[in-house]
């Protein structure tokens, strides 16, 4: 294994980033990771960058340099790949400090499952598993605004990256010798397109729990008002059930109030009733007089729906243990329940790359065939 020192190497000045970038700008790859705060806020607060070069782990300190632009040109150089490991927050974190999205990105997290590690695994016991070495998790919830930070700070965010570039040797190698580098780079390209493209404000209320029972007025109003949560929630740097809670949402839309008594009632009260009970109170009004509801969302699977959706699973299954990879790498439950759901089933989205023939064609074809069975 190569040597690398993991001490951390501190950097706070514009000449000093400046003249590392252009050195990493001459490698094929570098590790990269942020520390952030979110406790009380929307967007990530950026506290700290780190790279990693193969050798040392430097630590960026954004707070105190002026020009982060050589930081920005690296992310955006193609001929460098960003190795990252479960690097959604990181990505927006990384486009809230320096509006852009680093690519291209190998995500050790995700090459790790497509090598059967299995799903969703830490950065931490990724490094046990490969290279039998155990890192702390001692600073895990530390305050990385603060300045200055502790050793044991320093030294924690530099074992983030410290073992990355080894990851990404160790990783690369098996995708390759199995024929999936492919479908890493393709995954990879997926979270970038994610990351530039964010769910817009107007289908929040789809992810609202029960949100399936309403139709109609009450529908729309739950959209109106998770909309206009969701930007105000931006506007404001707010985290968004600090303005106003999922339930509250809910109970909003089912009761469609009419005046402030009533948001009370629905439990929507004191300071947030009075900075904002008018403007929901107006919201819910124009909800109401919508020319254009939204469609009723799916329901729950029955029964018989039920029946296929267990026996879909029994197929996934077998593929993944075929293929030597987790089942939520090839398909996700949302989507085995779209499947099942639709009137003619089609593949979309995740489904249309890599995993078409994987995994998606031969459910497809499994549906063709449950759905023939039953109408004889």
């Amino acid at each position: 294994m190569v040597e690398i020192d993991t001490s951390p190497r501190w950097v706070d000045t514009s000449e000093q980033l400046a003249a590392l970038c252009v050195e990493w700008r001459q490698q094929r790859a570098v590790a990269l990771d942020t520390e952030f705060m979110r406790s009380r806020t929307f967007y990530p607060q950026p506290a700290l960058v780190q790279v990693g070069d193969g050798k040392h782990c430097y630590l960026i300190d954004n707070l105190a340099i002026k020009d982060l632009e050589p930081l920005r040109d690296l992310l955006l150089d193609t001929a460098v790949t960003k190795i990252m490991h479960s690097c959604s927050e990181d990505l927006e974190t990384l486009e809230r400090l320096l509006g852009v999205i680093p690519e291209p990105i190998f995500d050790t997290q995700i090459a790790a499952a497509m090598g059967g590690m299995g799903a969703g695994l830490g950065y931490a016991a990724t490094v046990r598993e490969l290279l039998n070495i155990e890192l702390p998790k001692s600073e895990t919830r530390s305050d990385w605004l603060q300045r200055p930070l502790s050793e044991a700070q320093k030294s924690y965010a530099a074992l983030d990256v410290a073992w990355l570039p080894v990851l990404y040797g160790v990783l690369l190698k098996q995708l390759k010798e199995c024929g999936r580098e492919g479908w890493l780079r393709e995954d990879c390209t997926a979270l970038i397109g994610a990351a530039r493209n964010p769910q817009p404000p107007e289908l929040y209320y789809q992810k609202v729990k029960g949100a399936w029972r309403l139709r109609g007025k009450q529908l729309a109003a739950l959209q109106d008002l998770c909309t206009w949560r969701e930007r105000e929630a931006r506007a404001l740097d707010m985290p968004r059930n600090h303005l106003l809670k999922e339930n509250i949402c809910m109970a909003l839309a089912q009761q469609l109030p009419r005046h402030k008594g009533a948001l009370s009632q629905a439990g929507f009260e004191g300071r947030a009733l009075r900075e904002h009970g008018d403007i929901l109170l107006e919201v819910i009004s124009r909800a109401v007089e919508r020319s254009d509801m939204p469609l009723r969302l799916p329901q729950p699977l029955n029964r018989q729906q039920g029946e296929v959706l267990k026996q879909l699973r029994q197929h996934v299954s077998l593929i993944a243990e075929r293929e030597g990879l987790p089942p939520e790498i090839l398909i996700r439950k949302k989507e085995l329940e779209s499947l099942v759901q639709a009137r003619n089933p089609e593949l979309q989205g995740r489904l249309c790359g890599w995993r078409a023939q994987v995994i998606g064609q031969p459910l497809l074809e499994v549906l063709r065939q449950l759905r023939k069975e039953e109408i004889k």
